[in-house]
């Protein structure tokens, strides 16, 4: 993970064939920052970081990350097409090759013990919106390398075990590649000469020079070998620390978790407090299964405004949001989010479950809910018996609400209105 960051922020301000071939310029300068790589990096291993093990159901979460995160982060510079599919209500992939399939899949590489289920999982880390052939090969392939990097292997069995399983040609030198190539966004041109890189560099920060001399989309090609660079080598610890002046908390958030994660040899494991606790550990099956289907019903959102933003003021929109997302503004929506949820708790029993942690808790506390609210953990409340579905996540200024109707939304709309809140 840091490996990919640190590929892409350094990479950064070369993409577009900016920089001049060479390994011989300055790991970080003034307007060296994260883009979209980093992002979406981040937004799979949120996903990843669940303890979710049915594939529709991974996917799920994976398309609700990515559109979460782009949307918290739109500015990052995301191609043309992936932007229109951040910003629709469209869940459907879109054939996609290109390589931003294979810049974001580096948690697939770490969370997994055995090779099968890595690239089983990279392959849906892919499919959701880069469900070509070639899109997928490409997040498999890196995944692939991440895993037997970590896992010991020489750099000779990594580049046979990528032509074997993968056809790319690995032949070439990157002294071979550097002088034609130039800016280009597929994975069937990106990955293979990232790999190179990987394979030729002799440390983790010789791998970043050589991927950035190579030029072309240099921030995804360096983002790709990073993530690989980091699973052999490691990453110098005042490289890690650059990396983490140079996101946002929200990302350390993340990168902190799946640190722990990694640690725990890819099991996300429940803390002591929260194993024992009073209000009851359900995490049935049928519960997820009906989360799943609800996922999929009308959506009803709780906003602090009283329609959706048309699309051509959506940067409009991000300017309002970013202020209100300011602390001492936000505390103000978790006291009412906290307060709908609390007194609707009044009504319904409620199944509630903390994304990250993928367990069920009946009819918490009310101490508990407000707290995990101020914590802006991911909330999925689930009405089992009304088969309703409420989803709060951390830095939405919104509640959805799926499949209310009669009764359910009576209530939900004058909790709202009590709260200054809109139900469109």
């Amino acid at each position: 993970m840091y490996g990919a960051i640190l590929g892409d922020i350094i990479g950064s301000p070369y993409e577009f064939d900016m920089g001049d071939k060479t390994k011989d310029f300055p790991l970080f300068r003034e307007e060296s920052t994260f883009t979209d790589d980093s992002v979406m990096t981040i937004a799979v291993a949120d996903a990843l970081l669940s303890d979710a093990r049915d594939p529709e159901r991974i996917k799920t979460l994976l398309v609700y990350s990515m559109k979460r995160w782009g949307r918290k982060i739109p500015d990052a510079g995301y191609g043309g097409m992936f932007y229109r599919w951040l910003f629709t209500d469209n869940q459907e992939p879109y054939g996609s090759f290109g390589n931003g399939s294979a810049m974001r899949v580096a948690a697939a590489g770490w969370l997994y013990d055995a090779l099968e289920e890595t690239r089983e999982k990279a392959r849906l880390t892919a499919e959701v919106t880069h469900n070509h052939p070639e899109g997928i090969k490409g997040a498999e392939s890196v995944a692939a390398v991440i895993w037997l990097a970590r896992n010991g292997k020489s750099k000779q069995e990594i580049r046979e075990y990528v032509t074997r399983e993968f056809g790319y040609d690995l032949s070439r030198t990157c002294d071979e590649i550097r002088p034609g190539y130039y800016h280009v966004e597929t994975c069937q041109q990106t990955v293979p000469e990232a790999i190179t890189a990987f394979l030729e560099g002799e440390s983790f920060e010789d791998v970043i020079r050589t991927a950035v001399s190579l030029g072309g989309d240099c921030d995804t090609l360096t983002c790709i070998a990073g993530s690989m660079a980091e699973a052999f080598y490691g990453v110098p610890e005042e490289l890690k620390a650059e990396c983490r002046k140079r996101i946002t908390p929200e990302m350390k958030e993340v990168l902190d978790r799946f640190d722990k994660a990694r640690v725990d040899k890819g099991t996300v494991l429940t803390s002591t407090s929260e194993a024992n606790d009073s209000y009851g550990e359900c995490g049935n099956v049928e519960k997820e299964k009906l989360i799943e289907e609800l996922l999929e019903m009308p959506c009803l959102v709780v906003d602090f405004l009283p329609d959706q933003v048309p699309e051509r003021d959506a940067r409009k929109y991000f300017t309002v949001e970013k202020y209100y997302l300011e602390p001492e503004r936000y505390a103000g929506f978790q006291e009412k989010f906290t307060d709908i949820l609390v007194k609707l708790s009044c009504y319904y029993a409620f199944s509630v479950c903390e994304a990250a942690v993928g367990k069920f808790f009946d009819n918490p506390a009310p101490e508990w809910l407000a707290g995990k609210i101020r914590e802006k953990k991911d909330l999925c409340v689930l009405l089992p018996e009304e088969k309703v579905l409420i989803t709060l996540n951390r830095d939405d200024l919104y509640m959805s609400v799926y499949n209310a109707d009669g009764k359910v939304l009576e209530i939900v709309n004058k909790l709202a209105e009590a709260n200054g809140m809109f139900v469109w």
